[in-house]
């Protein structure tokens, strides 16, 4: 929540300095609920491990903040906060720790978007397309807690984090109908290679309240879909398959 929050603070200050020489600027706040599914599976010499989805509901916040200017040779600029939650059972060996019956396990993936775009088609007031390049930079940390060995040391608890920037392709497409407060919009990031995959998909439609003369608040509902399917051969073998997915609701506002 306090990351959510300094975003929308410094956007505000950002939209306040630079709506005089900027187009647009638009951000927004909410709460995307998630339902989880899938599994982690691990294969070596030493046995075989798996940590399946429960399958729970988890309510997480998001924030995300648009600049569009007028210079044509830069692109626009989208950043987003999200992160999403599984939770899930443990069984068998993996490489660093093994459960004796079966443990407790969170998945946390908390991404920034940093995207960088471009205006394909602008040049009407109700139709617009965007491409660019998102640049998704995670922190993914995992926990389990049971009966388990770790390096030949019986524990109670397992856990580890790593941090990584993934590249994707970024599609985004917009429909404001003519003469009413309604828009239609969805969005898509994608990376694929093999069988190794990541999608990141929206769609929406918003409200736009005429309300204030400069600032134009805005309601959002919409559903989200997040895949993500890795998959690691070698002398061990591990595949991470997980969905994420449901609705959420969120407050924007136009400068």
């Amino acid at each position: 929540m306090k990351k959510i929050l300094s975003m929308v603070a410094c956007g505000t200050v950002f939209a306040t300095i630079a709506t005089a020489d900027i187009a647009r600027v638009e951000m927004g706040v909410g709460a995307w609920a998630q339902k989880s599914s899938g599994e982690i599976t691990y294969t070596s010499s030493g046995g075989t491990g798996n940590d399946k989805s429960l399958e729970k509901d988890e309510t997480n916040g998001y924030a995300w903040l648009l600049v569009k200017h007028p210079i044509p040779i830069l692109p626009n600029l989208r950043i987003e906060y999200t992160n999403v939650k599984n939770s899930g059972e443990t069984t068998g060996s993996f490489k660093e720790f093994s459960v004796a019956t079966t443990a407790n396990s969170t998945l946390e993936i908390k991404q920034f978007d940093i995207i960088p775009y471009y205006n394909i088609l602008d040049n009407t007031p109700w139709i617009t397309i965007d491409l660019g390049i998102d640049v998704k930079a995670t922190n993914v940390s995992y926990k389990a807690i049971g009966n388990m060995t770790i390096n030949g040391v019986a524990n109670t608890s397992y856990s580890e984090s790593t941090s990584l920037a993934i590249p994707l392709l970024y599609a985004r497409a917009r429909v404001q109908i003519p003469a009413t407060n309604i828009g239609f919009e969805s969005d898509l990031k994608y990376i694929g290679y093999n069988s190794n995959s990541i999608y990141d998909f929206r769609a929406k439609v918003d409200y736009t309240l005429d309300i204030m003369p400069i600032v134009q608040p805005a309601l959002e509902v919409g559903y989200r879909v997040q895949k993500i399917k890795i998959e690691e051969e070698g002398s061990t073998n591990a595949t991470m398959d997980l969905s994420f997915s449901g609705i959420y609701a969120g407050l924007m506002l136009r400068f």
